[in-house]
């Protein structure tokens, strides 16, 4: 897939998303116009970096993109809709927060919201377009602090841990505890335990 180079007056919004695989939690999304004129060093995939590199160049987005924005989609609307639905309507709320309308908008993954101007969804993005990874960078921080308040509100389930994951303990804690209202019941397995 060929990526189409705009001129330097374009402003192109990067787009990416945290939290389709887990059981648990809103889809977070994320919209971000860099500053040509700031430049942020070290912007990356935000799954290759540690907690601590994504809430610096959290801190540093939010302060030197000339726009941004960050929506989500409910428990609620990801069972009604599924994830992918979901997923993009998350991204399609972001977009459409920026209070500077992008002339293009370039996606990670292989799917476009619907928007009103012209997109590209690009493999791979987070790790190819510096906008793409600042956008993954703020769905991700963001949606591991909305994790944190979890585990202070259900403190049985290690939130702040497996963020939602479908790991080993977060299972156990099912088996256990039961689901939360925050678990998404069209998840396995979560699914099996509400059809026994």
């Amino acid at each position: 897939m060929s990526i189409v180079l705009l001129p330097a007056t374009t402003l192109m919004a990067g787009v990416d998303e945290a939290g389709r695989g887990p059981l648990a939690g809103c889809v977070v999304a994320a919209a971000v116009i860099l500053n040509p004129l700031k430049p942020i060093l070290g912007l990356a995939d935000s799954k290759v970096l540690n907690e601590r590199r994504r809430n610096t160049l959290y801190g540093l987005i939010i302060d030197c993109a000339l726009s941004w924005s960050i929506a989500s989609a409910s428990v609620e609307e990801i069972d009604e809709l599924n994830i992918l639905q979901a997923t993009l309507l998350a991204m399609q709320r972001a977009v459409t927060g920026l209070s500077l309308q992008p002339d293009e908008v370039l996606v990670d993954g292989n799917q476009l919201p619907k928007l009103s101007m012209p997109a590209q969804a690009i493999v791979k993005g987070d790790s190819k377009i510096p906008a793409i990874s600042a956008a993954s960078i703020l769905a991700k921080v963001t949606r591991d602090r909305m994790m944190l308040d979890y585990h202070k509100d259900y403190p049985d389930f290690s939130f702040h841990l497996h963020k939602g994951y479908g790991t080993k303990q977060h299972l156990i804690e099912i088996k256990t505890f039961g689901h939360l209202p925050i678990h998404r019941k069209t998840f396995a397995p979560i699914k099996y335990r509400l059809q026994v």
